[in-house]
């Protein structure tokens, strides 16, 4: 299999394994429940641009990222719009495009 490299924001990775591999990383330092600080949101913003939809995702506008539970028990990245809303969204699905 070839290698596919991806950037996201300020980060290039030379797979999408190792783009992957950070952003699991990124998500398990938080507990269900907290806000992703300001430096990771940044990550998150350019991640979600790549996501296949990432414009409905955004909606409204977004005011901040969270972590919370998800499907099976397992956690994910929650955007967090301006009007309220909250929606979930998988990084796998921003790295595949």
């Amino acid at each position: 299999m070839v290698k596919k490299p991806i950037t996201i924001g300020p980060h290039h990775f030379s797979k999408k394994g190792d783009a992957a591999t950070f952003l699991k990383t990124m998500l398990h330092k938080y507990d269900v429940g907290d806000k992703v600080s300001a430096g990771d949101a940044e990550v998150l913003l350019a991640a979600l641009a790549l996501h296949p939809n990432g414009a409905a995702k955004m909606g409204s506008g977004i005011t901040h990222f969270s972590v919370r539970s998800a499907d099976f028990g397992s956690k994910c990245f929650w955007v967090n719009r301006i009007d309220g809303s909250t929606e979930k969204f998988s990084y796998k699905a921003c790295i595949r495009g």
